[in-house]
């Protein structure tokens, strides 16, 4: 910020509504004042106005007030709805990865059998080869020894 932005900081729109309100009703006043009509008269009309303006403003503030209620009760509304959908998507999120780890471990369980049981199989091969190569070998060794 520059030194100008600092010492004169930029108004918010309600600070100008309120000097603009309280610039009319000084100048409503100033021109009720120095009309050129009796005390009396002046009085009810200045009594008039303030009984309008106050009149006014409270059914304003009673627009506001039902205003800020309705909205407070739907974003009221709309949070408990986010946070049930956010709950039922958490759920159900954490039911498929339950099944889908419950899948991947009924997967490995069979693979794991399916390589015993090959591993079985080649293990059996095995020992038949190296029998099978021992009694050639006894043979063999059996023949040329006589």
């Amino acid at each position: 910020m520059n030194k100008a932005e600092t010492e004169y900081p930029v108004q918010s729109g309600g600070t100008f509504t309120k000097g603009l309100v309280i610039g009319a009703l000084l100048g409503a006043a100033a021109a009720l004042l120095y009309a050129p009509k009796p005390g009396r008269e002046l009085r009810s009309d200045l009594s008039d106005k303030l009984s309008t303006a106050t009149d006014k403003s409270k059914e304003m503030a009673a627009v506001a007030c039902e205003k800020g209620s309705e909205l407070a009760k739907t974003v009221v509304s709309k949070t408990t709805d986010l946070a049930k959908t956010v709950g039922t998507s958490a759920s159900n999120i954490v039911s498929s990865v339950k099944e889908a780890s419950a899948d991947v471990s009924e997967d490995i369980k069979q693979e794991v059998q399916t390589v015993g049981k090959e591993a079985e199989k080649s293990s059996e091969n095995v020992k038949q080869e190296v029998n099978q190569a021992s009694s050639e070998a006894k043979r063999e060794f059996g023949s040329s020894v006589n």
